[in-house]
């Protein structure tokens, strides 16, 4: 999923978002809520009429930016009170407020509000935040079933439980005491080394409900999908590829790419043969980096550009392998390829 923060992915417009193929995208409830507000884009018709979106939206529930980007100044189970890192006002947000403010934005898919623990934490601090993840979860539960306007939407539960097998094991059997349409494990990529990554993702995949979308949060690294994916995961976001574009660093069929390096002054080839984005088929080397180097806009978008393009047909291209039984030759190919 192209992540979409504030209704738009950076650099993009929704209709090259369309033309490229894109499915669905992901858009920030703590985000929205701050700015311009959750009743301003419900007065201006929803997240899809507000930014021309014509295809299914998730919205992440807060949880994270609560405890990554906002100043903390209580935690309880009824909620969070925090500080706007934008502004400084203060706020309180319970699951019914988090999913009355994704009601409002009209999302298709809807996030429970969650207590992400940091990396390092200590066994007793994340079964804490266990608990009261599990309590919020019901919560939002029964918030999304009382409002009427969110019957058609989907609701996914987080798991949370750090790196502590035990404790993802427990918050599990929780949110499927709930029932949820999809679960997805969050708490990954938040410090923690890559073996330990790995090893959430491999304890995780075989024992989420095969019959629900299982999406792994915040993961974007190609080589941690293909990890995740034989595991047993359907869903990924990131912003992997949208930052990375604007700081000049691109993926191709080669491998990563630094757009600004000095040999790329006099090439006249595209950013990758392989590739057919607009930016591939267009422009060449030497230009992208002249662009970037002058510091244009237009730098950002045909990055953005080919970035985006080069995911989304990587992904089209794992779900063919799967689907002609060749995932083993696809993922062997990728890991041999420098990211």
């Amino acid at each position: 999923m192209p992540v979409g923060t504030n209704a738009t992915v950076k650099a993009l417009s929704p209709r090259e978002l369309n033309e490229m193929g894109a499915e669905i995208i992901l858009s920030n409830t703590y985000h929205l809520y701050l700015r311009p507000g959750h009743g301003t884009v419900k007065a201006l018709g929803g997240l899809h009429k507000f930014m021309d979106w014509n295809r299914p939206v998730l919205t992440d529930s807060g949880g994270f930016q609560v405890y990554s980007l906002a100043r903390l100044r209580k935690v309880s189970d009824e909620g969070v009170e925090f500080q706007s890192h934008i502004d400084g006002s203060t706020h309180f947000l319970t699951p019914e407020k988090a999913v009355e403010i994704q009601a409002a934005l009209g999302s298709d898919i809807f996030m429970c509000f969650d207590l992400c623990p940091p990396y390092p934490a200590s066994h007793e601090d994340v079964t804490r935040a266990v608990q009261r993840t599990t309590l919020w979860a019901g919560r939002c539960r029964e918030e999304k079933d009382a409002i009427a306007s969110a019957s058609q939407s989907a609701l996914f539960g987080i798991n949370q439980g750090g790196v502590y097998p035990d404790l993802r094991r427990k918050s599990l059997d929780g949110l499927l005491a709930i029932g949820f349409d999809g679960y997805a494990v969050g708490g990954v990529s938040v410090g923690e080394g890559k073996e330990e990554m790995h090893q959430i993702a491999d304890l995780m995949g075989p024992l989420l409900p095969e019959d629900k979308p299982r999406y792994l949060m915040g993961i974007g690294d190609l080589k941690d999908v293909l990890h995740a994916v034989e595991a047993g995961f359907d869903m990924f976001d990131c912003v992997m590829p949208t930052r990375n574009a604007r700081n000049g660093t691109l993926f191709t069929s080669r491998g990563r790419i630094s757009i600004k390096r000095a040999e790329f002054k006099e090439d006249s080839g595209p950013l990758d043969p392989d590739c057919a984005c607009y930016a591939c088929r267009n422009f060449s080397r030497g230009y992208l980096r002249h662009l970037f180097l002058a510091r244009e806009i237009l730098s950002m978008r045909l990055n953005t550009i080919h970035n985006i393009h080069f995911y989304l047909q990587f992904f089209r291209n794992l779900r063919t392998a799967i689907l002609e039984g060749k995932f083993g030759e696809f993922k062997k190919k990728w890991q041999e390829i420098e990211f």
